[in-house]
């Protein structure tokens, strides 16, 4: 009997395997496993970004899956399913609405780059598996690199105001930026298409060697004109910030994915308001300190209380533990134990410090602090931005209840929901827990609070002096100057901020994220906690265990209304911006 009804067991399992359905009955979260995975296969074989058959492939499978989940019965899945339902919808059309700026992007380096479809053919020749024709790939090679030559006359004929024998073409300064970090991309790609063949083929080898080598040196040669002459930023400057504005309508376009239902302008008001209530506090603080309300000096004042060289990691641990003991007596969330045992701490080279000249976090904390190696000034400023008080009020961002707690989580609650990361539940978590932690009296005298209302000023800037680059109303430089005035930043750490911001290694949203996302957790807490509709702990814990989503709907998740069949963002988390 014990066997029967194992076996039944067994098949009843397998059915539900293959029909998509978890042994809990839901629908899903097997759909978005199966997506991902699948998403994961046509990335990988399609991979060249600038390549029409990969945008087209992409394009298509977004489109596939999208008819797929509208044709399902949403009326009959589970509450969760019907939230995931439009996670996942909401991912796809965001999905789709990037392609179509990506495009864009790439329309306006065609002019520029006329001859990179060509050698793009000849990877995806390859990745095909077609027989190479080594004989036509060095006519290819011949014919672009004589393209190349003519390319190069032709911009540097429309910077010329003269007249010029070469048809002149004029590019911009973002653009030509753009192309020469293709060009390069473009190398690396040739590099490894030569690299498939040579050795192997002697044929081919006979045939290609030189012109490949010709085409690999005008390649460069290009890169560096466009940077050097048209960009205006020299060939060894590897720390220049040129940036990318991508303009209002895709900054519009990005906060309806993240279910943001202001403007960019209505952020930046948002942004000024919680400055002018930070600016306040930081006056109270310098008053304390003896500075009266010239609030810099008691930030100068502070970044002076720094650890000996070496003592570093101690002070990360001891401010790690402290944390650790603060919520736990107050019983603010539950903390595995296996997440305060197994965290960890690293230094951070002087290479990466010119993009994060401070603490960065998960599992890993990774300190920034002077190495012997960096010139005598910026070893000072390295050391003044990260001081004692500076660092308090970090230590916890990064670690428990921040980064690494929540990458604690997410690996083991809900984890298919990875899919839908972004920066407003992953940075606006642990910025939400700066202030909670304000609130609780966390900060024990004048110089825990000034180190504490820095880093909020510094987020308040970062949503101001970020979307007034995309809207094209700031330069990098004036960024950098308004962290230097309105903050506090070491002017070198200033630039490491802005490079990071506009480097382009993170989106857009990014910066403008931790504090708006963490203005959406303080409001829910108002709303849930402060109603009295669920217990402190309870609400941080859940969040957690519900992985990462738009903040809007967590509080959807969170609560007993219906869940509407498409959503857009409509909740006006702020008070006061109608």
């Amino acid at each position: 009997m014990h066997r029967w009804l194992l076996v039944l067991t067994t098949i009843l399992f397998l059915v539900a395997q293959a029909s998509g359905i978890d042994q809990g009955g839901r629908v899903l979260p097997g759909m978005i496993r199966q997506f991902e995975e699948d998403l994961g296969s046509v990335q990988r074989t399609y991979p060249l970004r600038m390549s029409g058959h990969h945008q087209e492939r992409v394009r298509k499978f977004l489109l596939q899956w999208r008819q797929s989940l509208e044709e399902r019965p949403v009326g009959e899945f589970s509450r969760e399913d019907q939230i995931d339902y439009l996670l996942f919808m909401n991912y796809l059309d965001r999905s789709l609405r990037e392609q179509e700026l990506e495009m864009a992007r790439l329309a306006e380096l065609a002019p520029v780059l006329p001859f990179a479809p060509r050698l793009i053919g000849l990877e995806e020749e390859r990745r095909r598996m077609s027989q190479v024709n080594a004989e036509l790939a060095a006519g290819v090679l011949d014919e672009v690199d004589r393209e190349i030559q003519k390319m190069h006359e032709a911009v540097a004929g429309g910077m010329d105001e003269g007249d010029s024998e070469t048809a002149a073409v004029r590019v911009s300064v973002v653009v030509a930026n753009r192309a020469a970090m293709e060009c390069l991309n473009l190398q690396i790609m040739l590099e490894k298409w030569y690299g498939f063949y040579a050795g192997y083929d002697p044929v081919f080898t006979w045939w290609v060697e030189a012109p490949y080598k010709r085409v690999r040196r005008s390649l460069e040669a290009y890169s560096e004109f466009l940077r050097a002459e048209v960009v205006g930023v020299s060939a060894d400057d590897k720390d220049a910030i040129v940036g990318d504005p991508i303009g209002r309508e895709a900054l519009v376009s990005a906060l309806r994915y993240e279910m943001i239902s202001y403007s960019p302008e209505e952020l930046i008001r948002i942004a000024e308001q919680e400055y002018e209530w930070c600016e306040t506090e930081m006056k109270k603080a310098s008053r304390e300190l003896g500075y009266g309300d010239n609030w810099l000096e008691a930030v100068e004042h502070v970044k002076t209380l720094h650890v000996k060289p070496g003592q570093q990691p101690e002070l990360i641990r001891q401010l790690a533990v402290e944390a650790i003991q603060f919520l736990e007596e107050r019983h603010l969330l539950t903390i595995p134990p296996l997440a305060k045992e197994t965290w960890r701490i690293q230094m951070m080279s002087a290479e990466r410090q010119k993009v994060s000249p401070f603490f960065t976090g998960g599992e890993v904390i990774t300190v920034a602090f002077p190495l012997d190696s960096m010139q005598h000034e910026q070893k000072l400023m390295s050391l003044r931005g990260n001081n004692i008080h500076f660092s308090r009020a970090t230590v916890q961002h990064e670690l428990i209840p921040g980064h690494h707690l929540q990458q604690f989580m997410t690996r083991r609650y809900h984890e298919y929901r990875k899919l839908f990361w972004t920066p407003f539940w992953v940075e606006g978590w642990a910025l939400y827990w700066e202030m909670r932690l304000w609130d609780l009296g966390f900060p024990r005298s004048a110089e825990d609070k000034v180190g504490m209302l820095f880093w909020r000023m510094h987020r308040c800037a970062r949503i101001i002096f970020s979307f007034s680059f995309h809207l094209g109303k700031m330069t990098p430089q004036e960024c950098v100057e308004m962290l230097v005035t309105k903050v506090g930043h070491e002017r070198d750490n200033a630039t490491a901020e802005v490079r990071r911001s506009f480097g382009g290694s993170y989106p857009p949203l990014y910066q403008a994220a931790y504090m708006v996302g963490a203005l959406q957790f303080r409001e829910m807490f108002e709303e849930y906690v402060g109603g009295r509709r669920i217990a402190e702990k309870d609400f941080h814990d859940r969040i957690l265990e519900e992985n990462m989503m738009p903040v809007e709907m967590v509080r959807l998740l969170l609560g007993t209304e219906p869940v509407p069949g498409r959503s857009m963002p409509e909740w006006r988390f702020y008070p006061g911006i109608e």
